[in-house]
């Protein structure tokens, strides 16, 4: 028997973010074609948190450009964040997110990871030539962004645009006139006389992308939008229905024939190996004939945790890790290594693999600022988005999830399961941009919940960015920490698949033990002022929510919780066929009940039921093993962070109502779902 290489991710040391927001549709009141002049920030006396605004309204009366349009690339730059005047990992700075190619970023973190050289990748560059002979970046000069350039036009020093909001604006500002020149075109009033000065902008050499790109600025022109940004400034850009851009057509992808993605993505081919190593190994990923003999029901969300050349060089070598797509963080250019009926070793959970698709995003989870970029995730979500449709997956958080939210697949494995793309990474934006807005569907007081803070203004405290036990700078987050009581001073909710020595859960960035995540759907096991519990890992587990601020909203749906005369039920971390199921000659799967207790009383969200399955991979072999399919349903639940699954004649499903969980149902309310 050969067996296969077990897959290994590279992790390494994780960073912080700042601010996120949903965008918002404001309608305007002016006319389109109205010129939209300003004084300067200095004629009048601004509130502290609309100086941003006024910047905006100043630099685009100085150098003639369109507010909306200012406003729009700004947004799609950097989401009208500042990051503090610190770079992206492209080393663009501030609003505008102008690139300083002389400073870059200097905020590199170290990774675990292979030794050997970088090798070169395929794919457009955001800014360069690719070698042919070994698709490396070659960076050439003369960026649509140059911050240096910037700082030229609008005579001040170079370091200003770095840390001043204000000159950063007006250097951007300066910067779309030049390009609306540099094309031999006047600097109209019209936002939509603008839309090949907004194309170049972003600097890429890559048509679809540059199309794209301004698209998405003339599509949130339109819209409109509004939000807090990491310095407390609230910005507003009024919406201009019917704004119809004199865009020219749309260029075509010209793509390799394996790459599967939407028209409007810039998309490349760098394939991951299938071969056979020695006499009893092969890597890195299992063919298969998905959905045919496998339904695709799963997209799993990755942060890289290493630079993505490295990645790319993890993904051609046959003893590693494999995915499918890589996103770039400086421009969101994707790259696909497998084909999406394949199935690549990215989770850790040969069941979830075996039904989902992995997209690795550039970054590390501690440094979201450098490297979670508004272009990361609107690529990505609209690739995601692209990929649900066709596989049919439902666009909620038990289906598509990180990698921090895969269940283990036994308790041995638990403490080796994977974190990213962590707290930082906005859950809500992202689906937001996926078209799947996370909201309400109840009242307050409903017996279910949806973990929702405002991510902008929610700044928990995490230690470990920088070093164990290093407090983390504030910063906007998806998480919710939980307690065993409701009191801030109460310990944090235990986790003993986490910490199997009985070790506390801590605040770490990395430690998962006492949290949940915004979308995550959970059973309300009780109230007590500002409080709320939900059933988590078997236990009640208490966090802060506040009516006037909440940290979670009112949610439907169905639960599951034991059947009548049943103390306790198992929970497993994978859904195998029962014994019969198997084939002669095939070693039947152990079942690994993972060590939590789910208790008579206790409740928890399901959103969808799976049958067990299992793929003996132990073979090398030209064409998909058989997968064995049993006739056990199991249920999959939100059980702590990570998903979960129960067999279903352990369980009544029941409706969502407005009794607590955990109380009987009453006459009319909830009841069980045959």
């Amino acid at each position: 028997m050969r067996r296969r290489v077990a897959p290994r991710v590279a992790s390494a040391v994780r960073g912080h973010r700042r601010t996120f927001y949903v965008t918002a549709c404001v309608t305007a009141s002016t006319a389109l074609l109205v010129p939209l002049m300003t004084g300067s920030p200095g004629d009048v006396d601004v509130p502290q948190d609309q100086r941003l605004q006024n910047d905006f309204s100043a630099a685009a009366d100085e150098y003639h450009v369109p507010r909306s349009v200012l406003m729009g690339v700004s947004y799609l730059q950097s989401r009208w964040d500042s990051h503090h005047g610190a770079p992206s990992v492209g080393g663009g700075y501030g609003p505008m997110h102008l690139v300083d190619t002389q400073q870059g970023s200097t905020n590199m973190p170290s990774y675990r990871g292979s030794s050997r050289p970088l090798t070169g990748a395929a794919g457009p560059s955001a800014r360069g030539e690719a070698s042919p002979s070994t698709g490396v970046t070659r960076h050439v000069t003369g960026h649509p962004t140059d911050l240096r350039r910037a700082a030229g036009l609008i005579g001040v020093p170079a370091e200003r645009l770095r840390t001043d909001e204000t000159e950063n604006v007006r250097g951007g500002a300066a910067l779309l006139a030049a390009a609306q020149g540099d094309l031999g075109k006047p600097l109209s009033p019209d936002p939509a006389d603008w839309w090949e000065a907004v194309s170049r902008f972003p600097g890429t050499l890559d048509s679809v992308s540059a199309a794209t790109y301004a698209n998405d600025v003339f599509d949130l022109i339109r819209k409109g939008a509004h939000r807090t940004t990491d310095e407390g400034q609230n910005v507003t850009l009024l919406a201009t229905p019917g704004l119809d851009p004199h865009a020219p057509r749309s260029p075509s992808t010209g793509r390799s024939k394996d790459v599967e993605c939407p028209p409007e993505l810039s998309c490349s081919w760098l394939s991951a190996p299938y071969t056979e190593i020695d006499d009893d190994r092969y890597g890195n990923h299992d063919v298969a004939d998905r959905p045919k003999d496998q339904k695709i029901e799963y997209i799993v969300i990755h942060d890289t945790e290493a630079p993505l050349l490295s990645m790319f060089q993890t993904v051609q070598d046959p003893t590693e890790a494999s995915w499918h797509y890589s996103v770039r963080s400086s421009d969101g250019q994707i790259t696909q290594h497998i084909k999406t009926k394949d199935e690549a070793w990215h989770s850790g959970n040969q069941f979830v693999n075996a039904r989902s698709i992995g997209v690795e995003h550039e970054g590390f989870l501690t440094q979201p600022d450098a490297w979670y970029t508004e272009q990361m995730y609107r690529q990505s979500a609209r690739l995601v988005r692209y990929l649900a449709k066709k596989y049919q997956v439902p666009l909620d958080r038990q289906h598509i999830f990180g990698h921090d939210n895969v269940p283990a697949p036994t308790t041995d494995s638990i403490p080796d399961m994977h974190d990213d793309p962590g707290p930082f990474w906005d859950w809500r934006h992202y689906f937001d941009l996926l078209g799947a807005p996370l909201r309400a569907t109840a009242g307050p007081d409903s017996d279910m919940v949806m973990v929702l803070p405002d991510y902008p203004t929610y700044k928990p405290e995490f230690t470990g960015c920088s070093g164990d036990g290093v407090r983390c700078a504030p910063h906007g987050s998806s998480a919710v920490r939980l307690h065993i009581e409701p009191n801030e001073n109460a310990p944090l909710i235990q986790d003993p698949g986490r910490h199997p020595d009985g070790d506390d859960s801590t605040t770490d960035v990395n430690d998962l033990g006492s949290r949940v995540s915004a979308g995550q759907t959970y059973a309300v096991a009780g109230r007590e002022g500002d409080w709320t519990a939900i059933w988590y890992l078997g236990n009640k587990a208490w966090f802060k929510n506040p009516r006037k601020h909440p940290t979670a909203v009112g949610a439907t749906g169905r639960m599951v919780t034991p059947k009548p005369g049943l103390s306790e039920i198992p929970v497993f971390g994978r859904a195998l066929p029962e014994p019969e199921a198997y084939p002669e000659g095939m070693e039947e799967q152990s079942e690994s009940p993972l060590p939590y207790s789910l208790l008579a009383g206790q409740r928890y969200v399901t959103q969808s039921d799976v049958t067990g399955t299992y793929i003996d991979r132990s073979t090398f072999d030209d064409g998909p093993s058989p997968v064995v399919k049993g006739q056990e349903k199991y249920y999959e639940i939100q059980f702590g962070h990570r998903l979960a699954y129960v067999r279903a004649g352990d369980v009544d499903v029941v409706n969502g109502a407005s009794a607590l969980a955990g109380a009987p149902p009453q006459p009319g309310g909830a009841s069980p779902v045959r």
